[in-house]
């Protein structure tokens, strides 16, 4: 089965919000494809390492938020 690794990533991002703690940081217990191409694309800082968390960047901070909103966001305001 084919599947689209953009909106993968864009799932992924959005998911990192969830976990999002000492303001940059989310747990990474994600697909390492996918954590390796947010990497590529400037969303978050190098996966690789001991860490159990990834570091975003400002661009990727400000991503993940809009696309947690959009994907999982309440209408009731």
């Amino acid at each position: 089965m084919g599947y689209d690794e953009n909106k993968i990533d864009e799932m992924v991002l959005a998911l990192l919000y969830l976990t999002l703690h000492e303001g940059d940081r989310a747990w990474k217990g994600h697909d390492w494809d996918a954590l390796d191409r947010l990497h590529k694309k400037g969303m978050i800082h190098d996966p690789v390492g001991e860490a159990k968390s990834v570091v975003l960047t400002d661009e990727g901070l400000k991503k993940c938020a809009e696309l947690f909103q959009k994907h999982f966001g309440s209408s009731n305001g």
